[in-house]
């Protein structure tokens, strides 16, 4: 039997003991959505680390080495300023708060309406989120198994996940993260090691052969900060973290946990970009740009690595899946149907419908990963406001939050229609609707201030 098969196989058999071990002790809700809030420091930083290190956001990430080499770091620095802002102003705040879910906070802030307005805003993003995940999967396993259909394939690949981590929740989330949290510090440096020796070892050439000149036009600053501005104002939002930060032990660890993650992400996909800019350098000018990592792997990984390599994507699509579907779960049982810690099965049978839904849209309606990755950030960056102001400002009024809710909600939609990717929708998104969404509350807040 092939090497890399063997290795692969390993990586599969080991994600499922690791997912099903001990999970008979899992007999709440509590437990299964929520890992019974003790995580501590190094398993929160290896759970939030592979939330965040998922399949589309590499492909999307490090197509761009592919055109513009080093100065493609740019990119994924994003991270840096995004976690690094969510660990500074909302990590402790949200392990305070301690609740079940992120809406469950607009919940208790500013009423029930609220609350189930923001769950449906975060459930469409993190729909979205894992169909390009799901979607990234896909393409990433394509070289492997060339005459599988998209839709065979897919319902391979959501299937294993659902083995991996449908029994144990939560727990087996965050068991399996460690794992794959090692795997990839092993991984990604090798990445980089192999396709700088594949491209014959110039580390020069990745300048000389991308100019900066050249570079910034391919991937312009302008883009570069409209993304680090919603990257800020959507994460402190994000559900998938703030799971994981209910779980920990305490602020502190919660505090901590993030800002190390920052860094590490940053490397994590900084890395491949890397990588992909030496691969630029000799692999064919038409090459579909969202599989470059797979293609590189293919040529320039020897036997072995192969497996190896395919295993932890594997186990990094499954887990940042898994992850988002167990936070959507969460979000339903606490703001629509109630926690009930002996109904633990409605819980594995609303992440049995969440994987059905990302498999049929993931297949059906993403073509352009990255920019299909930043659209479903919409909804979220609608309730940056909501959030900040609920945690900070005391003036803020219910009236304040659903006037600066719904003006950011359609005006990343009227953005996206309007001017569209070509026309650079997210700068008119980032740097005209988050102020606006802002000085929108702040205003009508203040004139309903007295009434209420």
């Amino acid at each position: 039997m092939n090497l890399d098969i063997i290795v692969f196989l390993i990586f599969i058999f080991s994600l499922i003991a690791l997912g099903w071990y001990k999970t008979t002790s899992v007999q709440s809700e509590t437990s299964y959505l929520l890992a019974n809030r003790s995580t501590k420091i190094f398993p929160l930083v290896a759970t939030l680390v592979m939330t965040e290190f998922n399949t589309s956001t590499l492909l999307g990430f490090s197509s761009v080495g592919l055109f513009v080499g080093a100065w493609g770091l740019l990119l994924p620095s994003v991270f840096l300023f995004g976690i690094g802002f969510y660990a500074l102003t909302v990590a402790k705040k949200w392990k305070e708060y301690n609740g079940l879910s992120t809406a469950g906070f607009f919940t208790e802030k500013y009423g029930k309406g609220l609350g189930q307005t923001a769950s449906v805003f975060l459930l469409l993003a993190m729909l979205g989120f894992s169909a390009t995940y799901v979607k990234s999967m896909i393409l990433i396993f394509q070289p492997i198994f060339p005459e599988a259909s998209e839709w065979l394939l897919g319902f391979a690949l959501v299937s294993l996940v659902l083995v991996f981590t449908i029994r144990g929740g939560l727990v087996s989330i965050i068991r399996t993260d460690i794992f794959g949290f090692l795997a990839v510090l092993v991984l990604i440096p090798a990445l980089l090691y192999f396709s700088w020796d594949y491209s014959g070892r110039d580390s020069s050439a990745l300048i000389e052969h991308f100019p900066i000149a050249e570079a910034s036009k391919g991937l312009p600053l302008s883009f570069i900060g409209s993304l680090v501005v919603l990257t800020m104002f959507t994460y402190i939002s994000a559900p998938w973290y703030s799971q994981k930060i209910f779980s920990a032990e305490n602020p502190n660890v919660a505090y901590k946990a993030v800002g190390i993650a920052a860094v590490l992400v940053f490397l994590l996909y900084g890395f491949p970009v890397l990588a992909t800019g030496f691969y630029g350098l000799t692999s064919p000018t038409n090459i579909n740009a969202q599989i470059a990592i797979p293609q590189l792997i293919d040529v320039a990984f020897p036997v072995g690595w192969r497996g190896f390599a395919y295993g932890v994507f594997l186990m990094a699509g499954s887990t940042t899946l898994a992850g988002v579907w167990s936070a959507m779960t969460t979000m339903v049982i606490g703001d629509f149907l109630g926690k009930n810690e002996s109904k633990l099965g409605r819980s594995i049978f609303l992440t049995i419908i969440w994987a059905i839904l990302a498999y049929i849209l993931g297949i059906v309606l993403v073509d352009d990963i990255l920019n299909k990755l930043i659209l479903a950030n919409i909804p979220v960056a609608a309730l940056s406001f909501a959030l900040l102001g609920g945690f900070y400002w005391k003036p803020i009024t219910k009236q304040g939050v659903y006037a600066s809710v719904f003006f950011g909600f359609f005006w990343g939609i009227f953005c996206f229609f309007y001017w569209g990717e070509a026309g650079g929708y997210t700068l008119y998104w980032a740097f005209g609707g988050i102020p606006m969404t802002f000085g929108i509350g702040i205003i009508v807040s203040l004139l309903t201030k007295s009434r209420e």
